[in-house]
């Protein structure tokens, strides 16, 4: 026997509260919600968050709307599901974000004064470090960088870290001149066959590629998402040409679709000069 669901009378968050209860109702809820544990919602929580960044980037205002309320849909999964072990609920992790922001600004909730935005940094690392070593978690500069983030962004998150202590390239000519040293040790590789250790040195590549991006106060997720896109338009473009020549992909060459992909690069900067 069905049940109705919880009436749209209530405020908005008390109802999706009410929602996420019914489904994770062990008598009559959804098998599938019920099946979930952290474990398998936490790749769909992350997936969110990236609709959340596109719908930013395509400045669709009622998508982010929709994405915003997908992502606050996993925060409300997983603090039911700790609900359910007694571990915590919904109101304490709101309740938790609220006394860190609180705590995090004395500048703008107590009598704290930052001379520049560099000392309101400074001040910041401060009061998280603190917060660490009040956890307990004193030990590495490298602790609580995450390692579920995506690697790039961990990797500038870890330069960072090193970089409060001094343990950092001067400029960035000699970060480009590291890159440079490791494109040759990769290509080194390469020519030996050895995949492993070309494994390896791509990693190194990129890691210096990060440290680029944090030289030059650039997000590298976000610069990748770019050319991604730029290559997406691309090459619909190269299809597009190819399908009015009576052709697709497959049955054209590299030639002639490099062809069409310089046209289409010559298109885009004409109408950006324009």
């Amino acid at each position: 026997m069905t049940r109705p669901a919880p009436p749209d009378t209530l405020p908005p968050l008390e109802r999706l509260l009410a929602i996420m209860a019914r489904l994770r109702d062990p008598a009559d809820g959804c098998p599938w919600d019920l099946e979930q544990d952290f474990a398998t919602i936490a790749p769909y929580t992350v997936e969110e968050a990236y609709e959340v960044a596109d719908a930013i980037e395509r400045k669709d205002l009622s998508d982010l709307k929709e994405e915003l309320g997908d992502l606050l849909l996993q925060v409300v999964f997983h603090a039911r599901m700790a609900e359910e072990q007694g571990a915590f609920a919904f109101d304490d992790v709101a309740r938790a974000i609220n006394d860190k922001m609180v705590r995090r600004h004395p500048h703008v909730f107590a009598d704290e004064t930052y001379g520049s935005l560099a000392e309101q940094v400074e001040g910041w690392e401060q009061l998280k470090a603190a917060e660490r070593a009040k956890k307990g978690r004193d030990g590495s500069l490298m602790d609580e960088v995450p390692t579920g983030l995506p690697g790039l962004t961990r990797a500038v998150k870890l330069s960072k870290r090193a970089a409060q202590v001094g343990f950092v390239w001067p400029t960035v000519e000699d970060v480009t001149a590291k890159l440079h040293e490791e494109v040759a040790e990769l290509e080194a590789e390469i020519a030996a066959g050895d995949l492993e250790k070309a494994r390896q040195e791509l990693g190194d590549v990129l890691f210096v590629l990060a440290n680029i991006a944090r030289t030059l106060d650039i997000d590298p997720e976000d610069a990748l998402r770019y050319t991604n896109a730029k290559f997406v338009r691309r090459f619909k473009f190269v299809e597009s040409e190819l399908a009015a020549r009576g052709k697709t992909p497959a049955q054209s060459d590299l030639g002639e679709m490099d062809g069409l992909w310089e046209e289409a690069k010559r298109i885009e900067r004409a109408k950006a000069a324009g």
